[in-house]
């Protein structure tokens, strides 16, 4: 009886918590895995804005409406002119006529296109503009294929009576066949194809190399300076709480403002740090910090350190505060000096904290955007164009969404990579803790 009521009491526990974990559940799957799952179908598609006959997904072939009734009927009008101009023609003309009456006979057989066009044909002849909604149709992939050839076919004895100059408007009748073929959208699924082409694309290993590098400078830099500023705000002095709250100002700063501070201070005409380090030697010329692959580079990380590094100091700062006061007494008491007690005691005890927020900080920086985009652009010459920079200049620039999508599927998957090595790395640490 006892052994029954504790098992109902932990039922009603365990599905009370599903309760409570529920909505957490919902909220991650709307705002973090639904647009990555997005990303990842838009990819399988090559859409692009720039391209009406792939500016939305087609999984199956689709016919231009209002391209299609605009062009069928001045094609067959063409073939009657040309046959009436040259008696002789006929011959040659009526079976291609025939085979574009067929065409029209076949598709306007499906009741639904065939009322489709009557409207159309309607708002064209009133001069109305066509609803967005009538003007694509989708079509069997075998009829559409079989109607393609055909056109295929017509095209190419045009183009032959073009040769013998028998047909006396010859581009009239090829330029509209060709319309009538653009007519057919073909289906965009590419599959795999985006992320095969971009395993081969040099300027993709390029920005990875840029990302990969300014991830490594960026943070070793803010890990160093955060805990030296970590370790100097721990310490009890006059002023102490202002000191803290200063130094959180920079990681307070909107980073595209803080990105445009930043460029006015390197610019190479009036920039204080360009003239600084140029008259100290650190540069050979002001102009060289936003003007050079290696100036550039150092530029972000030096932005993004002074930024990041009082996020760091936070979080280390949390860390030593935990450490007791008595490790470092019973150290001094043995003669340990400041060296070794930072070594032996500040370290080993941080060793939790430090990769936290080297976690944070190593996938934050490596979807670096903001920063460079407004610091640099990614220039010169793509020398610190980041993966997130090569995403949006394919999607937004470009307009080509299918590639960009595939480039944000691939920051996705590189972050996820770096993610599942660090919690393998913490998890490992929290569990030897544990044992201990």
């Amino acid at each position: 009886m006892f052994n029954r009521n504790k098992r109902s009491k932990m039922t009603r526990e365990a599905r009370l918590a599903y309760v409570f974990v529920l909505p957490a559940a919902i909220l991650i799957g709307a705002i973090a895995i639904w647009p990555v799952l997005r990303s990842m179908w838009i990819s399988l598609y090559d859409v692009r804005l720039n391209d009406p006959t792939r500016s939305e997904i087609h999984s199956t072939y689709a016919l231009d409406m209002e391209r299609y009734t605009q062009t069928l009927p001045i094609l067959l009008r063409t073939f009657d002119k040309e046959a009436s101009a040259n008696k002789n023609l006929n011959a040659e003309l009526r079976p291609l006529k025939e085979k574009a009456e067929q065409i029209k006979n076949e598709l306007q057989s499906d009741a639904s296109l065939n009322a489709r066009y009557e409207e159309i044909d309607k708002l064209l002849y009133d001069f109305k503009p066509v609803p967005d909604e009538l003007k694509y149709m989708e079509l069997n992939n075998q009829k559409a294929e079989r109607i393609q050839s055909s056109l295929d076919e017509m095209r190419i004895s045009l183009l032959q009576l073009k040769e013998t100059g028998a047909l006396q408007r010859p581009d009239d009748a090829i330029g509209l066949t060709k319309a009538l073929q653009d007519s057919f959208i073909k289906p965009n699924f590419v599959g795999l194809g985006h992320y095969k082409r971009f395993m081969t694309d040099a300027r993709l290993w390029h920005a990875l190399g840029n990302t990969s590098l300014f991830t490594v400078y960026a943070v070793s830099m803010e890990m160093l300076f955060g805990l030296l500023i970590a370790i100097l705000i721990n310490r009890s002095f006059r002023g102490r709480g202002l000191v803290r709250a200063a130094v959180l100002i920079p990681w307070a700063t909107p980073t595209a403002i803080s990105a445009m501070i930043w460029h006015f201070l390197y610019d190479g005409q009036n920039g204080v740090v360009a003239k600084l380090f140029a008259e100290i030697g650190v540069i050979s010329d002001m102009s060289t910090l936003l003007s050079t692959k290696q100036g550039a580079m150092f530029s972000i990380v030096l932005a993004d350190t002074w930024k990041t590094a009082p996020f760091v100091a936070l979080l280390l700062l949390a860390g030593l505060q935990t450490i007791s006061s008595s490790l470092y007494e019973a150290a001094q008491m043995d003669g340990a000096n400041k060296w070794k007690q930072f070594v032996h005691i500040t370290l080993p005890s941080l060793k939790t904290t430090i990769l936290v927020a080297l976690m944070f900080r190593t996938l934050d920086a490596f979807r670096v955007f903001d920063l460079i985009y407004v610091l640099t652009g990614g220039g010169p010459a793509n020398s610190t164009e980041s993966l997130s920079i090569y995403a949006y200049k394919t999607m937004f620039s470009e307009l080509n969404f299918g590639a960009g999508s595939a480039l944000a599927v691939i920051v996705f998957i590189c972050i996820a990579v770096i993610c599942t090595i660090y919690v393998k790395i913490l998890g490992g640490d929290v569990i030897s803790k544990r044992g201990g």
